[in-house]
């Protein structure tokens, strides 16, 4: 279970089975599409968006997949209209959940989301009610082999990095929400391609792992929340294996 391991998640995306291909597909399309509507879908002068390009080609997302995505945010054709919504949730074992989804249905997704987390010995909270163990914030992922450290201390420092995190697996870059945008300019401007970039919300705090059925039900609710179409994205504050 991938916990809030951010590494974990990357390296399941890069292993998506055929079975679950359209799943990721359909979500990047959505998530294009919102980029591309608030930020208009030119890649060069939208940082969300051309991010979200380069984690779809890796995916190996159709180019007319794509481009269908981003003509629908631009309006050039007609498609469904997404919101974006964020719950916040209790799961087994005491485990807080942040859930973003990207949805045509905001009724459907609070019920989908509900019954899943009942069914699996959680439940969603009020607003505020998790959000306190959690930093919004910029996040990048860099491998080892993408750049050096100091050579990334020096470009976080001059973009306005708030932080850099070493770990056996790479770099990890946080900044401020503000400071997203740039940081994805200086890095694309020194042919830095992150592993995954994205505002996320990242646990200040983390509890213990649960053991037993408690185990059992919290890795059973992060696959069922992943399986779930509305869903984006899932941050959860269980301590990782690999901490």
């Amino acid at each position: 279970m991938a916990g809030h391991n951010k590494w974990s998640k990357v390296k399941r995306l890069k292993a998506v089975t055929d079975g679950r291909r359209s799943k990721v597909f359909s979500s990047l399309s959505r998530e294009i599409t919102l980029a591309a509507k608030t930020g208009g879908g030119d890649p060069d002068g939208n940082a969300r968006l051309r991010t979200l390009l380069l984690k779809a080609r890796e995916a190996n997302m159709p180019a007319e997949n794509l481009d269908r995505a981003i003509k629908k945010g631009t309006g050039e054709l007609p498609g469904i209209v997404y919101e974006e919504m964020t719950y916040e949730a209790s799961g087994p074992g005491g485990v807080a959940f942040v859930v973003q989804v990207t949805t045509d249905n905001k009724v459907r997704a609070a019920k989908d989301l509900r019954a899943i987390f009942s069914r699996h010995g959680g439940n969603l909270a009020a607003s505020g009610a998790v959000m306190f163990q959690f930093l919004h914030a910029g996040q990048f992922l860099i491998a080892r082999d993408a750049t050096t450290e100091d050579a990334l201390t020096e470009l976080a420092l001059e973009a306005g990095a708030d932080d850099i995190i070493t770990t056996a697996d790479g770099y990890e870059l946080r900044c401020g929400i503000h400071a997203f945008d740039r940081i994805a300019h200086a890095l694309d401007d020194k042919k830095i391609r992150p592993a995954s970039a994205e505002l996320a919300y990242i646990p200040t705090t983390t509890v213990p792992a649960p053991t037993g059925h408690f185990a059992k039900d919290l890795a059973e609710l992060h696959e069922s929340l992943e399986a779930l179409d509305d869903v984006q994205h899932v941050f959860s504050n269980e301590a990782d294996s690999a901490d």
